[in-house]
């Protein structure tokens, strides 16, 4: 699954281990989904790149409100 990363999903691999290392302990543990937003972020961009994996995350971020459903979503 690991692949070469592009300086871009680099650097978005890296914000998202900072948001889970540092900011998240400072926010309500509220996500809906398991894996959690950022965990699923972070394997999508690893696994699609940047813009792929990107969209994928940010649809998912879009989808974990009390309006829409919960539980298990892995990475496809």
């Amino acid at each position: 699954m690991q692949k070469n990363l592009t300086p871009g999903a680099f650097l978005a691999v890296s914000a998202i281990a900072f948001y889970n290392n540092i900011l998240s302990r400072f926010m309500l543990h509220s996500c809906r989904y398991l894996p959690s937003c950022s965990e699923y972020a972070d394997v999508a961009v690893r696994k699609y790149g940047l813009v792929t994996g990107g969209l994928m995350a940010l649809w998912r971020i879009l989808r974990c409100n009390p309006l829409n459903s919960y539980g298990f979503d892995p990475v496809k």
